[in-house]
């Protein structure tokens, strides 16, 4: 070591005040490295060429959920497919969560020189989408919001007054809850309700395979984010065009269909140019349920002038 910094053994009483500051100096910037790597908030995977499209997975997800979709869009579209921290094996981090992915998503974008890219997003990841868009709109392209909204207490209570105020307490049980949690009880609870996840058996494991490999303070704190910060004004602010899909496959009866579409229809009225799709065979992986009918409607979005 004393070589690697010039120093000969003659020297050393001379120098050892020097070798004091180099060795504290590298251990600093070992610990700062160290912390920045620990505090990464998502790992990105580019895929295909062509103008840029960035791709956020939901809750307890990992870029796995847009493999099949990813397939076809890489051949017209650069993919910056992501995965985010705490979900589905990715490290976890500490503190907030869904505000620093928004943030560095955003430096990621000037970094990378992105040009107003379109955001795909799918359910927690499609409120991440109207956050970026709304914080940035001259940086934002195109939005696509995949069975997710820009605030997802009226989807809990089926009330669409329903205001963080209201949910506060049950957002703050939630992540107190999880937070005490164990990995295995994380994965007995995603036993319940997968018959809303998905249709086919083989989605369902997939899905409960991602969500035993999340942190489950990290989930409790993402959903304890989504219940507590309301973008339904902030959307008033977004330019440019947002197609939002909602899946109605899950729905017990035909007779549910017009309020959900009315729950639906309530988050995006601020928004000067939204349309509202639904489909309603699809449960809420809509990739993995009805992929070409997903495609079709990204590629034909994306593609009106």
């Amino acid at each position: 070591m004393l070589n690697l910094f010039g120093t000969s053994p003659r020297t050393l009483c001379r120098s050892s005040r020097r070798t004091k500051l180099i060795a504290m100096f590298v251990a600093m910037m070992a610990s700062l490295s160290s912390g920045s790597d620990a505090a990464q908030s998502f790992t990105v995977e580019v895929q295909g060429s062509g103008s840029p499209v960035i791709m956020i997975p939901g809750l307890m997800s990992d870029s796995r959920v847009w493999q099949q979709t990813a397939t076809e869009l890489a051949k017209t579209h650069q993919l910056h497919l992501i995965s985010i921290a705490g979900f589905a094996g990715q490290p976890a981090i500490k503190g907030p969560l869904l505000p620093v992915v928004k943030s560095e998503l955003l430096d990621y974008i000037k970094t990378e020189k992105l040009q107003r890219p379109a955001i795909i997003g799918h359910s927690l990841g499609a409120f991440l989408a109207y956050d970026l868009a709304s914080s940035a709109p001259d940086q934002i392209g195109k939005i696509i919001a995949v069975d997710g909204l820009p605030f997802l207490a009226p989807v809990f209570t089926r009330d669409p007054n329903s205001t963080v105020a209201s949910v506060k307490a049950q957002a703050e049980g939630i992540r107190n809850f999880y937070a005490q949690m164990q990995p295995a009880q994380l994965a007995a609870t995603m036993q319940q309700g997968m018959e809303i996840q998905a249709r086919d058996v083989t989605t369902r494991e997939k899905v409960q395979q991602m969500g035993a490999q999340s942190d489950p303070a990290a989930v409790g704190q993402a959903i304890y984010e989504l219940l507590s910060t309301d973008l339904r004004d902030d959307v008033a602010k977004i330019t440019q065009p947002v197609l939002q899909l909602g899946a109605g496959g899950a729905l017990p009866s035909e007779a549910m269909r017009p309020a959900a579409e009315a729950l639906y229809q309530q988050q995006i009225n601020k928004i000067p140019q939204a349309t509202l799709v639904f489909n309603w065979q699809s449960r809420h992986f809509m990739m993995w349920d009805e992929p070409e009918w997903l495609l079709n409607q990204i590629n034909q979005f994306l593609a009106e002038k």
